[in-house]
């Protein structure tokens, strides 16, 4: 009977890497394919792996961009039926704070680093959060994730003036 227990114990952490569950935490991973809103070309991949410390690292590779800043937020609805993704509702504010920049005095949980396209509109991101959840009651998983046509000012409310919305994607688990 023992000489069973090892190769069941390797078959079964292998089985937790193939589902995107980090054998660390025990929590699976969340990705997003973002596709464009009507009369735009924008398309990329979002990664969300949670980390040890309640963080989550947001891996983003985006194309089809102007060159230069875009907004970047997680929205309250996961929902991308509207043509513009005005069905995907506003930013994800489970803490009815101010909009405002990642790491400052007050910020919404879906508020993100800006995007920032290079002269071929190719954007990537890797940034760590503390300020979003991928389980328990403030779960980004099954909420929208928007780019915008614009630049994030993080000053207007509610959501910092960033435009259009270019590309949306709905948050899966893995």
């Amino acid at each position: 009977m023992k000489k069973f227990f090892f190769p069941a114990a390797l078959f079964t952490l292998a089985g937790l890497f193939s589902t995107g569950v980090s054998a660390e935490d025990g929590l699976a991973s969340a990705s997003a394919s973002l596709l464009p809103t009507a009369g735009n070309a924008v398309q990329g991949n979002v990664l969300f792996e949670p980390l040890p410390n309640s963080r989550v690292r947001v891996i983003a590779k985006v194309d089809g961009l102007t060159p230069g800043s875009h907004g970047f937020h997680i929205h309250d609805k996961g929902d991308c039926s509207a043509p513009d993704a005005s069905s995907a509702g506003g930013h994800f504010n489970p803490h009815q704070t101010a909009h405002g920049k990642v790491g400052a005095a007050a910020y919404h949980a879906g508020d993100l680093p800006s995007l920032e396209a290079d002269a071929n509109g190719k954007a990537t991101l890797n940034v760590e959060l503390d300020s979003i959840t991928l389980t328990g009651e403030h779960s980004i998983v099954g909420r929208g994730l928007i780019v915008h046509a614009d630049p994030d000012d993080y000053v207007s409310q509610p959501t910092g003036n960033a435009g259009a919305r270019v590309a949306c994607a709905v948050i899966q688990q893995k």
